[in-house]
């Protein structure tokens, strides 16, 4: 979503030479061999190409492309994959749009998910799970909002399928950003973050990001910080706000 001016093989290059890890989504479409020679640490991946959580011919697609996507992330080397509620076209709408799903399909995503786990501790990789917005970005997508996302995630309880905290989507959907952020704690995989409105970079809309990061040193978290946003004007200046946002000094760490 940075130095968009630039063929995608560069704008690796360029973030891993301004000491940031990278993520990408569709894999299909890149060059893995290409990105691996960059020697870039890749952080996230999209872990699945098609299929959804609450039938059984969805469910058997979305591992059958899941095992394919944990071969190409050992091609980069990435930790994670993501997933979503069910399968999004290119425009991230839900291929089968299912808004409300039931009680059934509730039982049968845990389920999906419990294989999926499986299938991430029998690689050593770990699946997350992103929430979404459905009143902007991606409308019709089941199990979009963080608290549905949440509870899938605790109801499997494996450490190869965690959370991934999108707080852009979720101050769109739920707002409660810092109670969120306490609560899905210990289930969380990874933290995204952009600005409200217009998916910018930290200090460009309405999220509070510097008490967004007082939450994270509060609760001892130590892991990733994405930035899945545009830059507003330039990409240095957006990743400088982003790196600003998230590594400055607080009372809270005095």
């Amino acid at each position: 979503m940075l130095f968009l001016e630039l063929p995608f093989v560069e704008r690796v290059e360029r973030l891993d030479q301004l000491g940031f890890q990278v993520e990408i989504w569709d894999w299909t479409t890149r060059d893995l061999d290409a990105l691996a020679r960059t020697g870039a640490t890749f952080s996230s991946m999209t872990g699945y190409i098609r299929g959804s959580l609450t039938d059984e011919a969805g469910a058997d697609e979305l591992l059958a492309t899941a095992e394919r996507s944990l071969l190409a992330a050992d091609v980069i080397d990435s930790p994670r994959l993501n997933l979503h509620g069910t399968g999004l076209d290119p425009t991230g709408l839900p291929v089968i749009p299912h808004p409300h799903p039931s009680g059934a399909d509730w039982v049968f995503a845990v389920r999906t998910l419990e294989r999926l786990a499986m299938l991430g501790e029998r690689h050593g990789r770990v699946f997350t799970l992103e929430n979404l917005n459905t009143a902007v970005d991606h409308p019709g997508t089941p199990f979009a909002r963080a608290a549905d996302t949440l509870a899938l995630v605790q109801a499997v309880d494996s450490p190869y399928l965690r959370l991934n905290l999108d707080l852009y989507h979720a101050q769109i959907g739920e707002g409660n950003l810092i109670e969120l952020i306490t609560q899905a704690q210990p289930y969380i995989g990874e933290i995204q973050v952009a600005d409200v409105p217009g998916r910018f970079e930290p200090g460009t809309g309405e999220i509070n990001h510097p008490a967004i990061n007082r939450t994270l040193t509060d609760i001892d978290y130590t892991g990733i910080v994405g930035l899945e946003g545009w830059a507003r004007d330039s990409s240095i200046e957006a990743l400088d706000a982003f790196r600003t946002a998230f590594t400055s000094t607080s009372p809270a760490r005095s």
